[in-house]
């Protein structure tokens, strides 16, 4: 598998559409300007949907990809290793912030375990038959996964892409559910971005103490020195320092782009997959969002070199797509205004500007006469 055949395949959203909802925004009642940033949401889904006026957002879903990774052995998690599987039986009890906010906005979820260590009879078939191993290797010593695992990940990424897709789903709210994760991701950012372990490291979303900052600092420092010698082949990288899970979305992402779907990124996770897929297509991160900002060091990395701002900045660090999903009614507000709001008259457009010249005309030969 070469990642590279993305660039190929991925084209960026419709520039002519986009203008033609820059000319219509014009046109609106509401005076350019006023709505903010909703204005340049409103026209990029345009762009995305090839529609003018833009199509309302109504078949959005929250797509989670489990796994925990060796590393979390380590003590470099506010969580301990293996307990990803209790963020997914929150997530199916409804008792976690995402799945509250899902339920909450209407957002039907889909959870896909793809490294979970855990037995598969403790989760629902439709949760675990996917899965491509239990747990993801300790990325400072050994490889996360081997090279056919990590091949398997990205397709399957890419099988869940096109479900989505060929079900109508016309936008993606993407999250994780990991113990570890953010210790790979970092490695990855920071391998990608060219920086130190130190620059990348953050305090996850469960939160860490300082001894266990510095044990995550040193298994980053460790996993790069493994990460750099394969930084030429995505897939090798995503085997060597990534994890099933975050192959997996790698491959999300890349074939999510190919089949013109947007997607709301939510943390560190999400934004490291992202970068790790616009290493391989340059175009992709055209067709995503950054929901929020994580706090996460590495997040911020990874996003400003992908030139993505994120939506909100409520300090919201709790993760598993909850951040992306808070980003997602906003969203449905700028598409809901720049269909919906009502274009000025053609003639009172035209009353406006003969008014303007009228009292262009009566500036000028005020100043002929003072002359």
């Amino acid at each position: 598998m070469n990642l590279d055949d993305f660039s190929d395949l991925i084209q960026r959203p419709d520039g002519g559409v986009r203008r033609d909802a820059e000319e219509r925004r014009e046109r609106l009642t509401v005076p350019p300007g006023a709505l903010g940033r909703l204005d340049e949401l409103g026209e990029w889904l345009s762009a995305a949907q090839q529609s003018v006026p833009v199509r309302a957002v109504e078949q959005p879903r929250l797509v989670l990809f489990a796994g925990d990774h060796g590393v979390a052995e380590l003590g470099v998690s506010g969580r301990p290793a293996g307990g990803a599987y209790e963020l997914v039986r929150a997530v199916l009890d409804g008792s976690s912030p995402v799945a509250v906010l899902a339920r909450r906005f209407s957002v039907p979820t889909r959870i896909v375990d793809v490294s979970l260590d855990c037995d598969p009879e403790l989760l629902p078939e439709s949760v675990v038959r996917h899965r491509v191993r239990r747990g993801s290797g300790r990325i400072d010593v050994e490889d996360a996964l081997t090279a056919e695992e990590a091949e398997q990940a990205i397709r399957l990424g890419m099988a869940i892409a096109d479900e989505e897709a060929d079900s109508g789903t016309d936008l993606v709210v993407l999250g994780d559910l990991s113990v570890g994760g953010t210790t790979a991701a970092a490695t990855l950012v920071a391998a990608l971005c060219g920086t130190d372990a130190s620059v990348v490291t953050g305090r996850g979303g469960a939160g860490i103490d300082d001894l266990a900052w510095m044990r995550k600092c040193a298994a980053i420092r460790d996993a790069l020195r493994r990460a750099r010698p394969v930084l030429g082949d995505q897939v090798e990288l995503l085997a060597t320092s990534g994890g099933a899970d975050l192959a997996a979305m790698t491959g999300f992402l890349l074939q999510s782009a190919v089949r013109r779907m947007p997607v709301i990124l939510d943390g560190v996770v999400s934004a490291a997959c992202a970068l790790v897929a616009q290493r391989a297509a340059f175009r992709a991160p055209d067709w995503w969002l950054a929901g929020q900002v994580s706090g996460e060091p590495a997040q911020s990395k990874a996003l400003d070199r992908m030139a993505l701002t994120p939506l909100l900045d409520h300090g919201v660090t709790v993760g598993e797509g909850s951040g992306a999903l808070l980003a997602l009614p906003l969203v449905q507000a700028a598409a809901a205004l720049a269909a919906e709001l009502p274009e000025r008259e053609p003639e009172k457009a035209e009353d406006e500007e003969a008014e303007a010249d009228q009292a262009s005309e009566s500036e000028d030969a005020a100043a002929v006469d003072r002359a």
